[in-house]
């Protein structure tokens, strides 16, 4: 009698279960906004485990499926939370800008407590954001970074004489290991104010907890990084922590070690670091020791991957296109020519055809595939009439609107011409958005930048590129890597000019 019992109280719950899923299921189909048929329990999501796509090229996917369909927006599950997906422009541009105050935070996922190097200016949100925010904002005005061009550009020499070796002994090159360890010398003087000697070894410190940050995970990790975004008040009660523990206590060791012999000794640097410990000097509630090594870190991993995955991209394609390589290389020569063969912050900014090649990488190949946001408080979107309710998470399809052909005609093609003086006023507002858009743009896109022109300089100016037939292709896009990234590394022959 008891099993019987048993077996129709578990009949029941299946079915008020099975009952609970189709409604909530059928979120978006009640408001009248399009989706596909989710699955229990990934709803639209692929299986973490075994996906065929990355998240980003996922959204693209579906990005294209609806705008076949003529949609405004479109809403999506993962697992159980339903998603909101603008694809209208005009939609984009209220969520990240007119309307910016419905939606301040990301919706990333961090733990003060149990992870406090991940509380850094990408991942929190509200007044903590915007204070934050405006504390940090000088570090990245012009003015600072005339400051620490001469540093940036001293990094430039272990690289010229790597790519000296590798010319000498013909070998390929794998071109992005090359400039993460570039990117990794800059940030590391230009945020630390350390030596962090890349090139010298295969396993330099930097390097290697950089890796391991940005690495494909493994299948528990995957599981543990979708837990922690569809639930994080849970993840959070729960002391979920993303960060690999002994790269947060590298960093944090370095940052205080780093603040404690500059004050001991008197010692002031012209770099991101030494503007945040001024910042603490002037106002004693301005950071605690783990806020600035938070900070610290995130100047670090924004520059280190994006930089370095842009200017792979870059190189690549102007090795693909030779025509190309030779109009910036000779944009390269005329303007050093004119600043004494030197590289200046002036003749960086001059190099306008530069500009528009870097450009143009970032459209075809967005570091951040995605943009997130989420609803903070109830909001009526003015376009389509939908209320997004308060804690609805948004996805943008940067990438899908990048490769939308509609705004990028023939997106597959390499071709900086749409970012010249003439025509980059055709690219619709809000269908390019390689750096995020509205107040939460990021605040080290001036950096971003320079750090790009000037790798890319240093290496045009001496080097041709040509595509070395290592390379496979088409690009199979890495499925667990957050930063856009190829399975394979990018090969590419070089020679003397």
């Amino acid at each position: 009698m008891a099993f019987i019992h048993m077996s129709v109280l578990f009949a029941v719950v299946a079915v008020l279960f099975t009952i609970y899923t189709k409604w909530r299921y059928s979120y978006w189909t009640r408001r009248r906004v399009p989706q596909l048929s989710p699955s229990f329990p990934f709803g639209n999501l692929e299986n973490p485990l075994v996906r065929k796509h990355g998240v980003g090229e996922w959204l693209r996917i579906l990005y294209t499926r609806f705008r076949v369909q003529k949609a405004k927006h479109a809403g999506v599950y993962v697992f159980g939370s339903p998603n909101y997906v603008p694809i209208d422009p005009e939609i984009i541009k209220n969520i990240l800008q007119r309307d910016f105050h419905h939606f301040v935070d990301r919706g990333t996922y961090y733990n003060e407590k149990d992870d406090p190097l991940s509380f850094h200016l990408f991942n929190i949100g509200g007044q903590k954001w915007k204070n934050l925010r405006a504390k940090l904002t000088p570090t990245f005005t012009s003015g600072k970074m005339k400051m620490m061009f001469e540093t940036l550009v001293k990094c430039t020499h272990p690289m010229e004489a790597a790519m000296t070796g590798y010319y000498t002994s013909k070998q390929s090159v794998d071109i992005k290991d090359v400039l993460a360890r570039f990117t990794t010398d800059v940030i590391g003087s230009c945020a630390f104010g350390l030596e962090c000697n890349s090139f010298k070894s295969e396993d330099a410190a930097f390097c290697e907890h950089g890796r391991r940050i940005f690495a494909p995970r493994s299948k528990i990790d995957t599981l543990k990084i979708a837990f922690a975004l569809s639930q994080p008040k849970l993840a959070n009660k729960l002391g979920v922590v993303l960060l690999p523990r002994e790269s947060s206590s590298f960093f944090f060791n370095v940052v205080k070690d780093t603040v404690k012999y500059r004050r001991r000794n008197n010692i002031q640097r012209k770099d991101m670091l030494q503007i945040v410990m001024d910042l603490q000097e002037s106002d004693d509630n301005a950071f605690t020791m783990e806020e600035i090594a938070a900070q610290a870190l995130l100047f670090f991993l924004a520059g280190f991957e994006t930089s370095s995955t842009t200017m792979t991209f870059c190189l690549y394609e102007l090795a693909t296109n030779v025509d190309l390589q030779e109009k910036v290389r000779e944009e390269i020569n005329r303007v050093l020519n004119q600043h004494g063969g030197k590289i200046t912050y002036d003749a960086i900014m001059e190099m306008k055809y530069m500009t528009q090649v870097i450009e143009e990488t970032l459209r075809k190949y967005p570091p951040g595939t995605l943009n997130t946001r989420v609803c903070v408080s109830d909001y009526v979107e003015p376009v389509s009439g939908v209320t997004i309710e308060k804690g609805t998470k948004v996805l943008i399809p940067v990438w899908g609107l990048h490769m939308d052909p509609e705004y990028f005609p023939d997106p597959e093609r390499f071709d900086p011409e749409r970012f010249s003086e003439d025509n980059k006023h055709n690219v619709a507002p809000f269908t390019y958005m390689p750096f995020g858009e509205g107040p939460r743009i990021c605040i080290g896109m001036r950096f971003g930048m320079i750090q790009t022109k000037v790798g890319l300089t240093c290496l045009l100016k001496n080097y041709s590129f040509t595509v070395s037939p290592k390379v496979q292709t088409p690009f199979i896009w890495h499925k667990y890597s957050f930063i856009i990234t190829t399975e394979n590394p990018i090969w590419l022959d070089i020679n003397k000019v």
